[in-house]
């Protein structure tokens, strides 16, 4: 039982998982704050090139 305990205790599988897991929400969080930011700028010049774009012709001849 004593060797069982000892091996538990040493046992990092866990602790390495966790740090992947945190690792992986910072990203996440990285990413929206992102998004967030960029976004409404991104929305913005999205509308003017479409704006744009409908002004244009096309010449047929």
């Amino acid at each position: 039982m004593l060797k069982f305990i000892n091996k538990f205790r040493n046992d990092e599988d866990g602790a390495v998982t966790v740090d992947w897991v945190v690792l992986t929400a910072a990203i996440v969080g990285l990413g929206i704050a992102v998004m967030t930011t960029v976004g409404d700028s991104t929305a913005s010049l999205g509308d003017k090139i479409s704006s744009q774009l409908d002004e244009q012709t096309i010449a047929t001849y």
